[in-house]
């Protein structure tokens, strides 16, 4: 009973808190530096200072406001208003249009493990 208390309780908390009980839960962050490393790192990079590509340095994105460095984002990144919290990058990661009709980001991430373990080490990335 004890466990179905503690599950009800996390679901609740996700609902009031706007994220899934996935995303609020702790990732891997070895398995998400891997997975940073085999499928965003021919874009993104997480080096200081950001060398130039073709999309944003990613190092501090956990807490950032969205559209924010020195990159030349796609209008509607930029007038979303987002800040990257654990729960928005989430969303974003599994249906980048979806969140940001008009983003520039066009690869997502449908597992959610995945999305976990990948903020997970994002949030490391300071």
């Amino acid at each position: 009973m004890r466990l179905f208390g503690a599950v009800a309780l996390s679901a609740v908390l996700a609902l009031v808190t706007g994220g899934s009980a996935l995303a609020q839960a702790k990732g891997d962050t070895a398995k998400g530096e891997a997975l940073f490393k085999q499928r965003c790192s021919a874009c993104h990079s997480v080096v200081a200072p950001p060398p130039p590509g073709p999309a944003p340095n990613l190092r501090g994105v956990v807490g950032r406001k969205a559209a924010s460095t020195t990159f030349k984002y796609s209008p509607a990144l930029a007038k979303s208003g987002l800040t990257w919290s654990a729960q928005q990058l989430d969303q974003f990661l599994a249906t980048p249009g979806g969140v940001v009709p008009g983003t520039f980001m066009a690869i997502s991430v449908p597992k959610a493990e995945e999305r976990r373990d990948l903020i997970a080490y994002l949030a490391t990335v300071k």
